[in-house]
């Protein structure tokens, strides 16, 4: 099969992650791959002229050995697409010039997993939307060879590729007809088949969680946001941003969810007042009137109110300055929002979505739909493309049609609890939900080391109570902060500036209640406590175990208790995701990307970098595949001497097949407890003394680092969304308890539960279940989700095949 990918549409962070995957499992399928330049119009053009040679620099082989990676290695033009030089004739005459259908290698596209936009261009092409356009769009791909297509864009782009897919037949007996195809031809090429992968900052499709583009687009809003508030904060001032989002709503509801803004307008829920001046400035009046020093509204550019009139930013920035008499500015974000390096997870996302769309590819038929990749929760899944396409137009219509309640039931659930948490945690209620005899004192704790969202999943729980009617109650560090009586009631303006802030603002240790459970019992007993949310790691978890197991003989115990997971380790068992695992993943990806630059620059430097993670590898494994590693060590795979000798002979053979002076400086990422024997100083000295003149070793520890920095925007959403679902199972669980008599209660082993992602669902799993899957010792789950991806990381490297290479195989 021959493989060809297009980028389509406006431009997002991740294309060329999606390219890169593509074009190398496509090489590791035995397919031949290809990019076409410049979208839909590259098709158009296809090739005219002279094709020059492919290059052909790497040594010979030795008869017998397996030349599959090598024979596809590279083929000249890498270089020409990663520096822009497009139709620029470079110094040895070799151009794209005339070119827009390329074929690719292994190494033509290395490095691609972290650079922003799409180096091998998008355009908007009016002549493809015409009959004539995609009959000549269909005779360059046969003329090239290729029966296959993967479509990296919008809506729009992957409608066009639905209906290329549909006349196929009939532009293929066209072509025949006037005879600029053959026979043989008109039957090789009698079916195409096409996968579509979504790339739009906007997160606009229906059918998936997420685009490509859109975390990163919501990276570069969050900061902008976090840099306003502090100049906002030091005037007294409001800030009004408008933010990209023509149909969706996404972007600026996300935003205001991590941003921790006042009011938002967004294209699916216009405001209910009319006139909705009115319900902005009395919520914000409220905020004002308790001390609130800052004002930020979000204006997704497609705002408008409930008669389609568009609501424009300068417009809120008047209605603030003259009803309220707020000193507001105005920032327009534009097209920064789809600019720069893409975040850890629109690396991690597209890499695994392009593999899935070879996949697709191979298994297509004639009979079988065009597939779109797409994300549920935290699985890659395939849907029909053209379902996901009218659903996606179907929202569009319903806004258009003014029925606000359709638009939002076609967007996926996450965006309908998005919108529900930020109208929960943004608005001052004056009136509580619940009559007095319902609500709660609720204890928040944070257990274990300190995680991105921890802050912000502590705000959404205060905020929940205070409209609820509940008391929350902060109890910094930990259970020793318990026993002391450390313990303050939260505020609603107390808890305000929280949502950006990393770290643990409640202080954080590893102390369990075993310390002393009798004085923790009578503690909460005191303090009339009737449910505990704790946010934390695996401590967090076995601390809940405990106090469970305490049921027997303390009563106080018998009260709704949850865990939120949160650890940079992502070790607690059952669930595939846990609140700062997400920013320690940017972290690493940033200090990666600094340091291979580095390694880069020295031609022929490997860097050993080591990572926290305890004996969970998930931080090594993940991090890797982000930053494009070329190996990883971890708990779960040990090392191994056997291994090393391996990994250096991989070492040798892929620097051996550099080119010639153009040697890229190279990962690999060692979790700090994948071996006590061969350490990172230990694996850095033997890569050293075993590359010889072929490269060089260097080390580096990333250690706590990965803990600190500011909560990247998808710990913050996530820490929201969660914590409110905690805080309702609680709320749940609490009036169960309450049909009982209060010195008779008995809470089932159901109300000590851990929620968690599974898989394309959330779910709460009772802690006594949550034991049988735990490796205690190792303080890790039994059966990692992630934990293939050791292999992935090293099969996208080559090391499969470079490992069979013997020194005297190359010659």
């Amino acid at each position: 099969m021959k493989i060809a990918i297009l980028t389509s549409g406006g431009d997002s962070a991740g294309m060329n992650a999606v390219v890169r995957a593509t074009v190398k499992a496509g090489i590791l399928k035995g397919c031949e791959t290809w990019v076409v330049r410049e979208g839909y119009e590259g098709l158009v053009r296809g090739n005219t002229g002279d094709q020059p040679k492919p290059t052909s620099d790497t040594p010979q082989v030795a008869e017998g050995v397996d030349t599959s990676l090598i024979d596809n290695l590279r083929f000249g033009d890498g270089d020409l697409l990663k520096n822009g030089l497009g139709d620029y004739s470079g110094s040895q005459g070799r151009s794209l010039k005339g070119r827009y259908i390329v074929r690719v290698g292994w190494d033509d596209v290395r490095a691609w997993v972290g650079e922003g936009g799409t180096l091998i261009g998008s355009a908007r092409s009016a002549t493809f939307r015409t009959h004539e356009g995609r009959l000549a769009a269909a005779h360059n791909m046969i003329k090239e060879g290729i029966d296959a297509l993967v479509v990296c864009g919008g809506d729009g782009s992957l409608t066009g590729a639905d209906v290329f897919r549909a006349e196929w037949p009939g532009l293929v007996t066209e072509l025949k007809n006037l005879s600029k195809i053959n026979e043989t031809q008109a039957t090789t090429y009698a079916h195409l088949k096409i996968v579509g992968l979504v790339g739009s900052i906007d997160n606009d499709m229906s059918m998936t969680d997420l685009t490509i583009g859109a975390p990163t687009a919501l990276h570069r809003i969050c900061e902008a946001i976090d840099n306003i508030n502090s100049t906002a904060f030091s005037h007294s001032r409001a800030f009004v941003l408008e933010v990209m989002g023509r149909h969706c709503g996404w972007l600026a509801l996300l935003a205001g969810i991590s941003g921790g803004a006042d009011f938002i307008f967004i294209p699916e829920r216009p405001p209910n007042a009319d006139p909705w001046e009115d319900e902005m400035c009395d919520q914000i009046r409220r905020h004002r009137e308790v001390g609130k020093r800052t004002t930020i509204v979000i204006v997704a550019e497609g705002a408008h109110d409930k008669a389609l009139n568009p609501i424009r930013a300068e417009y809120v920035k008047d209605v603030l300055t003259d009803r309220l008499g707020l000193d507001t500015r105005v920032t327009t974000l534009g097209h920064t929002q789809r600019g720069g390096k893409p975040c850890a997870f629109d690396r991690i996302l597209p890499t695994l979505q392009g593999l899935e769309a070879v996949e697709a590819l191979l298994e297509a038929t004639p009979e079988t739909p065009s597939y779109m990749i797409g994300l549920q929760e935290n699985k890659i899944t395939r849907v029909p493309l053209m379902d996901a396409v009218a659903m996606t137009k179907a929202v569009s219509k319903a806004i258009e049609e003014k029925d606000f309640d359709k638009a939002m039931s076609l967007r996926d659930p996450e965006f309908r609890e998005s919108l529900a948490g930020f109208t929960a945690t943004s608005t001052l209620y004056q009136e509580k939900v619940l009559p007095p005899a319902q609500r709660m004192r609720v204890a928040i704790m944070h257990i274990g080391a300190p995680a991105g969202g921890m802050n912000a999943a502590t705000r959404a729980a205060a905020r929940f109570c205070f409209r609820q009617g509940h008391t929350p109650f902060a109890i910094h560090n930990g259970f020793r902060g318990l026993l002391e009586d450390n313990i303050d009631e939260l505020s609603w303006l107390g808890v305000d500036t929280w949502m950006a802030r990393g770290g643990s603002e409640l202080g954080t240790n590893r102390a369990l209640p075993s310390i002393d459970l009798g004085a923790v019992a009578a503690k909460f007993q005191e303090y009339s406590f009737h449910g505990l949310l704790m946010i934390g790691g695996f401590e967090a978890f076995s601390a809940l175990l405990v106090l469970e197991e305490g049921r027997k003989h303390y009563p106080a115990f018998h009260i709704p208790m949850v865990h939120l997971p949160a650890t940079i380790s992502n070790n607690v068992p059952m669930t595939e995701y846990s609140l700062g695992s997400d920013t320690s993943l940017n972290a690493l990806v940033d200090a990666c990307d600094a340091i291979k630059q580095s390694a880069s620059a020295s031609r022929n430097r490997v860097f050993v970098v080591e990572t926290q993670g305890g004996k969970c590898g998930y931080i090594a494994a993940m991090g890797a595949l982000a930053a494009g590693a070329s190996l990883v060590y971890t708990p779960e795979h040990g090392i191994t001497l056997d291994t090393l000798r391996r990994d250096v002979r991989y070492m040798k053979a892929r620097y051996n097949l550099d080119s010639k002076g153009k040697s890229e400086g190279r990962l690999v990422i060692k979790n700090e407890a994948a071996s006590g024997v061969y350490t990172a100083d230990v694996i850095t000295k033997i890569l050293k003394e075993e590359g010889g003149d072929l490269f060089d070793s260097r080390s580096a520890s990333l250690g706590h680092t990965l803990q600190g920095g500011i909560p990247s925007p998808m710990d913050r959403a996530r820490a929201v969304r969660l914590s409110l679902k905690c805080m309702s199972f609680i709320e749940k669980e609490h009036q169960k308890l309450l049909g009982q008599h209060p010195k008779t209660r008995h809470a089932s082993p159901d109300s000590a539960a851990v929620i968690v992602i599974q898989s394309s669902s959330i779910k709460w799993v009772p802690v006594q279940e949550m034991v049988q899957h735990a490796d205690m010792k190792n303080r890790r789950g039994l059966a990692p989700w992630w934990i293939g991806i050791k292999n992935l990381v090293e099969e996208l490297a080559g090391r499969p095949q470079l490992v069979k290479l013997h020194e005297g195989d190359l010659l």
